[in-house]
């Protein structure tokens, strides 16, 4: 059996639905550091979608007799593929309360893609600032593929994805320094103010960890693991 190869993949949607992008990431040799990347438009649709989307494309990219690792921040795509999907083709692709499985395409040709193939899932938490750097690779090139809509990856000569707006470095290689900004690309409502305390305008519309939506324009707070409501930041302190 050929040696293993540890591998990420990620989906970002802004606003869910919104422009929406996919990405993967393949590692060298100290799993680590990225060999091979492609990332990808797909115009508006929701972040369960692209999160999928992102996995699908990374199968398809990888010959099936090459053992795999994958890292993903995504719970749902995660238990999509590896607690829910044999109960739902036993249901006839059905879910427990007997409604149709969402995204069930995807899930039909990434259960096709696994078949045969030896795949280990590994969750990694999302937007750490010690966190995997293949998945924050993996996330920021999915981010500006929703943003900007347009292909990219080292097969096509592409830079290193930016920064995601909002996101801490994650650890790994250092990165080139970058003017300064404002976290999720907002401008600062009080800027004199620490860190700890600061609250900034979203620029794009996002999803605060305690599941609630928050609207651009909306004023954010840096919480322990992103961004989300300032109401969340003082309980989670």
């Amino acid at each position: 059996m050929r040696e293993r190869v540890v591998a990420a993949c990620d989906g970002a949607s802004k606003g869910n639905p919104g422009p929406a992008g996919w990405a993967w990431v393949v590692s060298d040799g100290d799993e680590r550091t990225p060999a091979r990347w492609a990332a990808g438009p797909l115009g508006r649709a929701t972040n369960n979608v692209a999160e999928l989307t992102a996995l699908e494309r990374l199968l398809t990219a990888v010959d099936p007799d090459v053992p795999l690792e994958i890292r993903m921040d995504s719970q749902y795509a995660m238990k999509a593929v590896t607690t829910w999907l044999p109960g739902w083709k036993r249901n006839g692709w059905k879910t427990a309360a007997g409604k149709p499985v969402a995204n069930q395409d995807l899930v039909v040709r990434i259960d096709e893609l696994l078949g045969g193939r030896s795949v280990e899932f590994r969750y990694v938490p999302a937007h750490q600032v010690d966190g995997d750097p293949l998945n924050d690779f993996a996330d920021r090139a999915a981010s500006r593929a929703a943003s900007v809509q347009e292909s990219a990856g080292s097969a096509l000569g592409s830079p290193e994805p930016p920064p995601s707006p909002g996101t801490p470095a994650a650890a790994g290689a250092p990165r080139r320094k970058a003017p300064r900004r404002t976290g999720a690309g907002a401008s600062s409502s009080s800027s004199s103010s620490s860190s700890s305390s600061r609250t900034i305008k979203a620029k794009f519309p996002g999803r605060c960890l305690c599941g609630r939506s928050y609207a651009a324009g909306e004023k954010i707070a840096k919480n322990a693991q992103g961004w989300g409501h300032p109401e969340c930041r003082t309980a989670e302190a």
